[in-house]
Parts: structure tokens; sequence; C-alpha cells
């Protein structure tokens, strides 16, 4: 689902002016009653020019209600669309937090600097400049150069971070959300591809998202000139919250745990374990971005609202 608020106006435009026309609702709508259709075929069905098709498909790949993908066609290469959410839900009233009720502390945790670890191939690392290690060796995680990855990848397995807990001795905590861009692993690139993706928080599990893919169908925006054209790209920005009544992914329960499940006052760090569990039902591993990758400039952003 597409969470968009008042508080973020420019996304909100962008998408309702995606939504605005019925030949941008017809190609949704097109999407929804098989996978993927190919430029020409969409402007077949729905009775319109190519060009017109190409036109309206572009608007709706930069509002990202659609993602697409060239495939090689009998002449040249075919845009293939598909579908990137099935519901978008608009909040119109602005959130604005109650600051005589509480403050917010945030810390921002480079992907590389993660303290624990237990993986299988494939595996690997990639930074700013080049592949750190030879591929498919988990004994290179343990290796100090680790600590510039701006890209991590693994099949199984997970790895944990450990986060500072920044608040006044005995206030109490409110809630607790971890925002990362991730995605799954697959062999170079496949937009179809899940992978149930599980967090940890203290050892208690949060709760799981399924990835949709391993995402290939737009260079990173961020990704290095060095970087392939034929490897992941891109991953979505998802994040796992906690609070006193339960555990949620991207504002939707995921689980009954609760703030108080996780025994936060018995040591001065928090942490934060990603990875995917041997029963999964899709073990299709998982790619997680940093700063110098993908589509979102930023680490693992822990928040943490607590009363003042």
């Amino acid at each position: 689902m597409l969470e968009l608020s008042i508080n973020d106006p420019d996304r909100l435009v962008k998408v309702a002016h995606a939504l605005s026309t019925h030949t941008r609702v017809g190609i949704i709508k097109l999407l929804l009653t098989k996978p993927d259709y190919n430029v020409v075929e969409i402007a077949e069905k729905l009775n319109i020019p190519v060009s017109t098709a190409a036109n309206n498909v572009k608007v709706l790949e930069d509002a990202e209600l659609i993602v697409t993908e060239l495939q090689p066609a009998t002449r040249g290469a075919m845009k293939v669309c598909r579908r990137n959410f099935d519901d978008v839900h608009m909040i119109l009233n602005p959130t604005v937090y109650d600051h005589s009720r509480g403050k917010i502390e945030e810390v921002e945790m480079p992907i590389g600097h993660f303290i624990n670890f237990d993986i299988s191939p494939t595996c690997g690392m990639a930074s700013s400049t080049g592949v750190l290690f030879p591929e498919d060796d988990p004994v290179s995680f343990y290796m100090p150069e680790c600590r510039t990855a701006e890209l991590i990848w693994f099949r199984k397995g997970w790895i944990e971070y450990r986060f500072p807990r920044k608040h006044p001795h005995g206030a109490r905590i409110r809630s607790l959300e971890f925002t990362l861009e991730l995605c799954s692993e697959a062999p170079n690139y496949n937009n179809d591809w899940p992978s149930e993706i599980t967090v940890w928080v203290n050892d208690v599990e949060v709760g799981s998202w399924i990835s949709p893919g391993d995402f290939g169908d737009h260079r990173g925006k961020l990704n290095p000139p060095w970087w392939y054209d034929t490897g992941t790209q891109h991953g979505l920005l998802k994040t796992w919250g906690i609070d006193l009544n339960r555990s949620t992914v991207d504002q939707e329960k995921c689980s009954n745990t609760t703030i108080e499940d996780l025994h936060l006052e018995e040591q001065p760090y928090i942490t934060f374990r990603i990875g995917i569990k041997p029963d999964a039902k899709h073990q299709g591993g998982m790619n997680l971005f940093g700063k110098g990758f993908g589509d979102y400039p930023q680490g693992i952003i822990m928040r943490l609202e607590y009363d003042i």
C-alpha cells in the first residue's frame, strides 16, 4: 500500500496528478487483469495511439504507481509495465507532533556498522568505489573494510546492529521506528522474486514483510557510475514500528509485539536484527541499501519517541 500525507505535498500532488485522467486510471485498471503489458498492448487495449500510451505510462512511472522494464523484442526493446501498488492511502489531515507530550530522538546507522551476523551465500558488499571482497565469502564480513559498505546482500541468515538508547533516565518510551531501503536478492535482478524479511528488536520478533522482488526496473538514483546495469538497482523504503499497543510495517499491523515486550530499560542500547527466517515461506534473500546506493540517501534510521 502507498501511504501519502499532506505533510509531503510534493509527492501527494504528483500521485494525484498521475490519477487525474481516465486514460491513466484505465492503464492502472488494465494492469490488474494480468501481471504485465507492454506499451503497444496498452495502446491496443485502450484504443489510443502508442505515443499517448507511452506518455501516460511515463507519468505513472514517475509517480511510482507502476514499474517498467525493458525487455528484448523483435525489433529493439519493448517497455513492459507492472503495477507497483494495489492501494493508495491519502491522509489529508496534517500530522502534528504534540511536543507537550514528548520528544523524538533520531539516530542514523550506516549499514556497514553491523555488530553481528549469521549469513550464507549468495552474499557480498559494495562501497561507493567498488565491490569490497570476493563474493560469496561470509568470512569477509569480519573485515574492518565492511564499515564502508553502502550495499549489502545475502541469500540466507541475518545481520544485526546496535543503536544507542538515547532518552533521559526514567522517561517512558512511547514508540520506536526503524526505516531502511531494502529488497529481495535474486541472481542479477528479478522484479518478481518474493522474499519474507523479518525484523527482531532486542531478540524479540517484531514482524515480517514480503518483498515483491529484487528491483532492476530503473537504475538506482544514487548508484555509483561503476555499478553494473545488470545488477540490483534499488529497493523500497520500509518502516517497522513498535508502540504501546502493536507492531506495524508501514503503519499496517504485523504483530502484537509492544514496547513493553522489548524490555528497553535493561540495557543502554537497542539491538536491531533483520534477515530471513529458516522457515520463511519465501526465502528470497535481501539487499540492504545505504546512502551511496538505491533511491534514498540514508542508512538505517531509528526514531525513538518518549514522554518528557
